[in-house]
Parts: structure tokens; C-alpha cells; sequence
């Protein structure tokens, strides 16, 4: 069997191959490795919270008890944002913290990200840990009597997030009018929220979660109905976060979309302003555009590379004492205030940025020039065979001596699904796009 964490967390199928009886698994074996083994306190805590699609209701009522059998109390925030259960994990000195969520994933998949102590998202080791207690249940307790877990509901969890937010803040954005596309998930209320306590005008859309609607036809993946809305109200910027908020990609006001490495250069340019950048460093992944170590380079910031994933990236911020990290993709990471990616915390600044200097957001993010980039996703039986096989790791190596140092190639397996991703850059889209579809199709006959 292959591992069961991907690159955040256990992702699949809800009731099929992430069912209640595994979430029941999972929770109990990540207590007696973080709660029971490690703390040692008799009655630790944890803090548990969802997205709102329908299957979380299932699998939270399986996570407690699978947390109370193992004779830890359990905190439930309800339905917030990934970052707002990180923040709350520290807040509530619990032992371990638990989101369900499968982000900007559709509705009927669903995941388990688990916490430690602080918020801190697990290293390998830890992960390795849990899987090994969750195939051998004798190394999970289950005591009886008052050793039994207990459930308490948090009435202040929002609101603690909400200031968390708001000390976070640098600059109050009166003045500015935000189209907030909620993805009809874990931030359709805390979301709006905060942006209007900072002072914007705020026009929420997809922010009516049904528990059915997350992340269909909206938010960070579906950028097209908020590029439409910016427009028609005349808005300043729009901010589209995914399923549980730990991401934010933007549009400018005039409906060109403003991604998660342009929103990096922003934010980098900031800080270094206003002396918050640690080190002169900015911490990214491998598929970050080659655009922003270009206009990094240019402004004389280090950028540090890291594997794909938030996880590694805040490894890197947390080993190198850096303070800005993030993805293209949008998750975007200031230590300074959060364990994790935090769209609506990225929105904020953003929008401060604005508001300091005056600028619209196409001024702004024009100081990153995008090279043309092409993304394949090639559905695969073995994504780990198929990413190494020699004839593959061959076509790469032609692509690459094409493109000499006016672009890159970058292929492999996706950490949630059984899919090669395939990115190419080069100068011209034309050039890309073929190289694209030529690795791809080498791919997917392997």
C-alpha cells in the first residue's frame, strides 16, 4: 500500500476511499502519536474543524470519536477556514488540531489535514507515525469511564480569528471596493468580515454554502464569474479564495487575473520596505514562473526553492527564520502571524499594499513579468512509475536541451491524485505549448 498522506493531508472520495470508519482511524492513531505519546497530559485537547460540504458532517462526527475514544476532549470550532483551525490549535494550547477539508477539490472528495501542537502542519516522521498506528490499533488507547474524551462547542472561535486578522493588518484599505468570491466554503462568513473591519466595501459572491455549491463553477480554480463582477461593479480588485481559505489569487480591476507569484512579488517589495522581510528572502516552489526569480533577482531578493506543497515551503520558513513564502497557486505564508497559508490574511495585505502606495493592483504586479507557462495534468494508472521511466525522463532531458536557460521543464506526480503534471516555460506560448503536448503524450503512453 502506498502512503496515505499526500502532500496535505489524507484526500480522497468521501464514504469511499476516505470513509467514517478510516476518519475514525485516522483521528484515534494521530491522538496517541501527538496528543497521548508527546504531551503525556491526561485529558489533552483538540481543536476540530470543517468546510462546509456535506460529507464533513459525516466525517466530524467520525473524527470525534475517533479523538474521544482515545481519551482526548475535543474542541469543535464549526465551519472556518484552514488557517482560522491552525491559528485556533495554538490559541487553545490543544495538542493537536484537525481540519476536514479537501480544499479546492469538488464536492464529493473530501480530506483530514491534521495539526500539532502551535499549528504547525507534521513533518514526515509524524506522518509516518500515524499511518503506522493506524495499521496496528493496539497502539491506540482506549479507556473507559471519565478517561473518555468530552465535546465542547467554542463560541469565541470566529471572533478570536477575526482579531488575530485584524493585529495582522498594517493598513486600513477605506476607500477601496473588493469583489470577494468565497468559493461557497469555509469562508463565506469570516471572509467578508474581515475585509469590511479593515475598512473595504465589500461584495461577497459564492457565499451561500449549501454544503452541495463549494467550489463549483467558483472561487480560486473558477476565476471567470469574479473577473465578470469586478467589472460590472467597477471594483478596485477582486479576491477568490478555494474550499477552506488557505488560498487567495486575484483579479485587477480590469479583469486580468493576478497570481499567487505576482501577489508574492507584491508582498516581498512590501516587506522589505517596510523592513519585515527576513533575511531579503523569499521562500517559493519549484513551479513557481521563472518571471518571479526575474524580478526578485532584479529587486536584489534571494528566492529559496522548495518541493511543491505549503508544507515545504513552511518547512523552509521555519528552518531559514524566513518571513514570506508561498505558491503560485495562491497559498501564501507570513509566519509572522500564521502557521499556514491564510488567503483571506493574503487578501488583507494585498489590499493594504493598495492603500499604502496609492497604486491600482495592475501597478503593482506589473513589476513580475510572466513568462508563458503550460500546464498538462495526464491522468496515470502509477503516477510514481510513469514519472520515472526512462523514456520520459528522456523526453524531459530533450525539452530541457531546447529550451537552454530561456525556459524549464518541470514534470511530476501529483500529491493528491493519480496525475503527472507536466509544466513547461518558455519565451514564447507557441513553443511551450508544444513541448506541453509532446512530454504529455510521452506520458501517457508509458
Amino acid at each position: 500500500m502506498g502512503r496515505m498522506f499526500g502532500t496535505d493531508g489524507v484526500r480522497g472520495l468521501a464514504n469511499a476511499e476516505l470513509d467514517a470508519e478510516l476518519a475514525l482511524r485516522i483521528a484515534g492513531a494521530a491522538a496517541s502519536v501527538l496528543a497521548l505519546s508527546e504531551r503525556g497530559a491526561p485529558r489533552p485537547t483538540a481543536v476540530l474543524g470543517r468546510d462546509p460540504r456535506a460529507s464533513g458532517e459525516m466525517l466530524e462526527a467520525a473524527v470525534t470519536a475517533g479523538l474521544t475514544a482515545a481519551g482526548v476532549d475535543v474542541i469543535n470550532v464549526g465551519v472556518l477556514p484552514t488557517p482560522a483551525v491552525a491559528f485556533l490549535t495554538g490559541a487553545y494550547d490543544a495538542a493537536l488540531g484537525v481540519m476536514i477539508s479537501a480544499s479546492h477539490n469538488p464536492m464529493p472528495d473530501n480530506g483530514i489535514k491534521i495539526f500539532a501542537a502551535g499549528g504547525h502542519k507534521l513533518d514526515d516522521e509524524s506522518e509516518d507515525r500515524i499511518e503506522a498506528a493506524i495499521a496496528d490499533r493496539d497502539l491506540i488507547p482506549r479507556p473507559t469511564g471519565a478517561g473518555i474524551g468530552r465535546v465542547r462547542a467554542a463560541a469565541d472561535a470566529a471572533e478570536r480569528y477575526l482579531e488575530n486578522l485584524a493585529r495582522a493588518t498594517t493598513h486600513r484599505v477605506d476607500g477601496l471596493t473588493v469583489v470577494v468570491d468565497c468559493a461557497n466554503g469555509a469562508a463565506s462568513t469570516v471572509g467578508p468580515e474581515a475585509y469590511r473591519a479593515a475598512g473595504a466595501r465589500v461584495i461577497a459572491i459564492h457565499a451561500d454554502p449549501d454544503g452541495l455549491n463549494i467550489n463549483d463553477g467558483c472561487g480560486s480554480t473558477h476565476l471567470d464569474e469574479l473577473k465578470t463582477a469586478v467589472l460590472a461593479h467597477g471594483a478596485d480588485l477582486g479576491i477568490a479564495h478555494d474550499g477552506d481559505a488557505d488560498r487567495c489569487l486575484a483579479v485587477d480591476a480590469t479583469g486580468a487575473v493576478v497570481d499567487g507569484d505576482a501577489i508574492m512579488s507584491v508582498l516581498a517589495l512590501a516587506m522589505r520596505e517596510s523592513g519585515e522581510l527576513a533575511q531579503n528572502t523569499l521562500v517559493a516552489t519549484v513551479m513557481s514562473n521563472l518571471g518571479l526569480h526575474i524580478a526578485m533577482r532584479e529587486a536584489g531578493i534571494e528566492v529559496r526553492t522548495t518541493a511543491v506543497g505549503d508544507r515545504y515551503v513552511l518547512e523552509e520558513l521555519r528552518n531559514g527564520s524566513f518571513s514570506l513564502g508561498g505558491e503560485q497557486s495562491g497559498h501564501v505564508v507570513l509566519p509572522g502571524f500564521g502557521t499556514t497559508g491564510d488567503g483571506v490574511l493574503t487578501g488583507l495585505r494585498l489590499m493594504g499594499r493598495m492603500a499604502q502606495t496609492g497604486k491600482s493592483l495592475r501597478e503593482l504586479a506589473a513589476v513580475m513579468r510572466t513568462l508563458p507557462q503550460v500546464l498538462v495534468n495526464v491522468q496515470v494508472t502509477d503516477k510514481a512509475a510513469v514519472a520515472c521511466a526512462p523514456s520520459v525522463l528522456e523526453a524531459v532531458a530533450e525539452a530541457e536541451a531546447m529550451l537552454g536557460e530561456a525556459g524549464r521543464v518541470l514534470l511530476r506526480p501529483s500529491g493528491t491524485e493519480q496525475l503527472v503534471r507536466v509544466m513547461v516555460e518558455a519565451t514564447e506560448i507557441e513553443i511551450a505549448q508544444k513541448l506541453a503536448d509532446g512530454l504529455a503524450d510521452r506520458v501517457a503512453s508509458v
